[in-house]
């Protein structure tokens, strides 16, 4: 099969991935806005991790989340938008590896947004289920 012959998806299975994906984006809109004004909180928590506490690191940092987001978020574009989310949370990983926080909870947290984040991207887009077969 190729790409451009897809296998239709089950009305709740569209449904399922178009909330595991709305999950998704409601949390990285929560996560970029956070960073774009100068909190305090925001800035202190990343000296810890080892950034610096300069609001202008964050505002990038948050920048670059929401873009992606939006890139995801966009059904054109989702796959680079879950490509690029995927190379950031990859980045909150080694990140939290560096510093030896918590495995499960620190640590693996972007492992789980990840899997969240292409489990409905696959049962939303006919594209990825055919370039990913789990079945024949």
């Amino acid at each position: 099969m190729s790409i451009s012959e897809t296998v239709p998806v089950s009305p709740g299975a569209l449904w399922t991935g178009r909330a595991l994906s709305g999950v998704i984006v409601l949390f990285m809109i929560f996560d970029g806005a956070i960073k774009l004004p100068p909190l305090d909180i925001v800035t202190q928590t990343m000296v810890p991790l080892g950034w610096p506490a300069d609001p202008n690191v964050a505002r990038m940092l948050g920048i670059i989340g929401l873009i992606s987001t939006a890139l995801y978020a966009l059904p054109r574009t989702a796959v680079l938008g879950a490509i690029l989310l995927t190379a950031y949370m990859g980045g909150a990983i080694a990140t939290n590896l560096r510093v030896d926080n918590p495995l499960f909870s620190h640590t693996l947290f972007g492992v789980y947004l990840g899997i969240i984040l292409w489990g409905g991207l696959y049962l939303r887009d006919p594209r990825v289920r055919a370039l990913i077969p789990f079945s024949r």
